[in-house]
């Protein structure tokens, strides 16, 4: 595709394009897909020249994401991976063979954004005046612009598969104008009731919005009134349907493969990614040496993460509703039974925070409370009284920042920071735990948007 005329005079440096993104923060969180397929549309409509498997659910998407992209890519293939939110670098969330894309690169497509978006194509401006031969102004939410984004450097990176995970929810996320090999739906919980509905069938039903007719789905939803929304819909579409449980984690062979993820609940994940290989194997044959080479490599940042500094140990993980601090909770008593660390806990606050501590709190030999860097945060002092409650022998300080915590915990053998996946970003980057030179752009995901 020519870039228009706009998008070519466009320059602009590295700052320019992440403050055009952060300017985009404005339109908030706008659910449906009108605006991502006219911005497709516009952009080429890259998203028709690639092969996809769609990834949705409350908990374990990010997780199975990166089995799935670790297995294509030992398989040999060249895979793009699409996530959200990042943790640290703006670049996290657009991958190929888990290289994120480069400064230069993301300054070119927002060049070219400008152009798709109409007229010069600053954030606000007015349409384009009656007569003029520029396409009526887009106002895409931050997440639609970087989903068409992503899109576009895939195609144009010829990748021969791209890891596609939603959002928020999945029949109207912006990720959806898409038709993948596979859909998959790792768990239903519930989490962000205000968008999705107050009760698992309401948000089964959201997240089955990815399943398309004829293609088929793999679901790990253990709610058997979740699992009834799913299958009713994949009846309805034609959609062949794979129900996961936990006793396929222990089948071969994946009961023979050491996973680096710890926790039971990754090996569920990991039984959703094979699943999902196998339901596309006639399209996208994988060998066994393959399958087991991809899961035994697999990374993905925050998610029960050992760091260590000298003898302390710091665990990372980003639990941040009640199905994920459940799964913490048994990873926990799994991988270090008997100790009780000091646990760093910041939450956001439309998160079920009271449930939260009373189900983290009786962990901790000390509780650190601390505010998340993101403006939805819950004032570290409303955690006081729901982890006193839960845990009223532990020393409970409230600290005006993580790095705050940090210090105090400067001699805790083992230390558990939790409650947010931004909690966990700002942590990598305190702990110099990142690539050199990644720059922060964790507030790129400060928005009424951002739901983690």
């Amino acid at each position: 595709m020519r870039l228009s005329r706009s998008a070519r005079e466009i320059r602009m440096t590295y700052a320019d394009a992440i403050q055009f993104l952060h300017g985009l923060r404005m339109f908030g969180l706008r659910l449906g897909l009108e605006t991502t397929r006219e911005l497709a549309t516009r952009a080429g409509n890259p998203h028709e020249r690639l092969q996809f498997i769609h990834v949705a659910g409350t908990n374990g998407k990010g997780s199975t994401c990166a089995m799935l992209e670790s297995i294509y890519r030992a398989a040999g293939l060249r895979v793009g991976l699409f996530t959200s939110p990042h943790l640290v670098a703006f670049g996290e969330r657009i991958q190929i063979n888990r290289q994120a894309i480069s400064e230069a690169n993301i300054c070119r497509l927002v060049s070219e954004l400008r152009g798709w978006l109409g007229a010069d194509a600053a954030v606000g401006n007015a349409p384009a005046s009656a007569g003029s031969t520029q396409p009526t102004t887009l106002e895409p939410t931050f997440f639609e612009a970087v989903t068409v984004m992503a899109l576009r450097y895939f195609a144009e990176q010829r990748c021969d598969l791209v890891i596609w995970e939603t959002g928020l929810g999945g029949r109207l996320d912006a990720t959806n104008i898409v038709t993948p090999l596979a859909s998959v739906i790792t768990t239903i919980g519930l989490d962000h009731q205000n968008w999705l509905g107050h009760t698992l069938p309401e948000i089964a039903a959201e997240k089955a919005g990815i399943i398309k007719a004829g293609v088929p789905v793999v679901t790990g939803a253990a709610s058997p009134e979740a699992r009834v929304v799913i299958a009713e819909t994949a009846a309805r579409l034609h959609a062949p349907l794979t129900v996961v449980t936990a006793d396929d984690a222990a089948r071969a062979p994946l009961n023979t493969i050491e996973l680096p993820l710890l926790g039971a609940h990754q090996r569920l994940n990991a039984a959703l990614a094979l699943a999902a290989v196998r339901a596309v194997g006639a399209r996208l044959p994988v060998s066994e040496a393959a399958l087991r080479q991809g899961i035994a490599t697999v990374v993905w940042a925050g998610r029960l993460q050992l760091l260590r500094r000298g003898t302390q140990r710091i665990l990372l993980d980003g639990a941040h509703n009640l199905d994920s601090a459940r799964s913490l909770r048994a990873a926990l008593a799994l991988h270090f039974p008997g100790e009780r660390p000091t646990l760093a806990l910041g939450i956001l606050r439309d998160k079920d925070h009271a449930e939260m501590c009373a189900m983290l709190a009786p962990l901790a030999g000390r509780l650190l409370l601390v505010p998340v860097q993101n403006e939805r945060t819950l004032a570290a002092a409303e955690l006081l009284a729901p982890c006193r409650a839960a845990n009223p022998a532990a020393e409970i300080t409230v600290c005006d920042s993580l790095p705050d915590a940090v210090r105090r915990a400067a001699d805790a053998p083992f230390v558990l920071i939790t409650g947010s996946l931004y909690l966990i970003g700002e942590a990598l980057e305190l702990l110099g735990a990142t690539p050199g030179n990644v720059p922060s752009e964790r507030g790129l995901n400060e928005s009424h948007r951002a739901v983690l």
